[in-house]
């Protein structure tokens, strides 16, 4: 086996198609952590877009039950009418600063009849119990509520909830609860309550405007990719070398890459290192 013909056996073939397989992982990987930075991306557009918008009638926004667009998010919805606070519900699992606790919802009975579900913000679990201490009322009467609208969320197969409580804002299943014509497509995030209750469940803060570090992540798996391949190369490269030792022409290549080493001008270190051995030596022969 001379030159290169070592290239196409067994053990060689097996190492490019390993290589083949990795790069093509890296390179699925950097396109999906691309894709995770879109999505960020998008999200953020939403949020500088809606957050601070000019609130608009829930006709306007929602004109059916179901409807809800994308591009809708956080966007700001007025209401007007009067809570059902029979029929609140509390969301489990929902943690704020790193403290478990819930998120109140209570439905919202518009003048139409027709019911949309507000998210009056967060409360601590209870001290003893797995339940709130304590839950701020809702306004009695008619009021008028801003909310930012939010998409429903998905059922969580396996998990349930005790009377009182849901384990997910899924509207199709608070709709059958309140058994009331309830907006299926969105709910709302409450900003502001006319008239103000005295105390109120903590806001639920403004999402941070933030990429995260999907760039970087896919620049590095597209680097490991292409860095499978030069190790490949290297690797074969050292394999040529060996294979081709007696070959008149390698040894001379060897023969001047070893010059090429030896006629290195030494660095600081190595001085160092050959001062410290000059110094160890005469300290023994002393």
């Amino acid at each position: 086996m001379t030159k290169w013909s070592f290239v196409r056996s067994w053990r060689w073939t097996g190492y490019l198609a390993f290589v083949v397989v990795f790069a093509i992982a890296c390179v699925l990987l950097a396109q999906w952590q691309l894709a995770r930075r879109a999505e960020a991306v998008h999200a953020n557009e939403k949020v500088e877009a809606n957050y601070d918008g000019t609130p608009e009638s829930i006709d306007e926004a929602l004109p059916n039950l179901d409807s809800y667009r994308d591009a809708q998010e956080w966007s700001q919805v007025r209401l007007e009418g009067h809570y059902l606070p029979d029929d609140q519900l509390l969301v489990r699992t929902r943690s704020l600063g790193g403290n478990p606790g819930f998120e109140v919802l209570v439905p919202f009975r518009l003048a139409s009849g027709n019911v949309f579900i507000v998210d009056r913000g967060w409360v601590p679990v209870g001290n003893d119990q797995d339940a709130p201490d304590s839950v701020p009322a809702a306004p009695s009467g008619d009021a008028t509520v801003v909310v930012r609208l939010k998409p429903g969320e998905p059922r969580l197969p396996g998990r349930s909830a005790p009377p009182g409580q849901v384990a997910t804002i899924e509207l199709d299943d608070i709709r059958a609860l309140i058994d009331l014509p309830t907006y299926t497509g969105a709910y709302g995030l409450m900003v502001s309550e006319d008239p103000e209750p005295a105390t109120r469940p903590t806001p639920l803060p403004k999402p941070a405007i933030d990429e995260g570090p999907h760039l970087s992540y896919a620049f590095q798996w597209f680097v490991f990719g292409l860095l499978a391949f030069v190790a490949l190369a290297w690797a074969i490269r050292q394999e040529y070398r060996a294979v081709n030792a007696d070959d008149p022409v390698e040894r001379e290549r060897a023969n001047e890459r070893e010059r090429r080493r030896k006629s290195k001008a030494p660095s600081d270190a190595d001085i160092e290192d050959a001062m410290l051995d000059r110094q160890a030596s005469d300290t023994r022969s002393a």
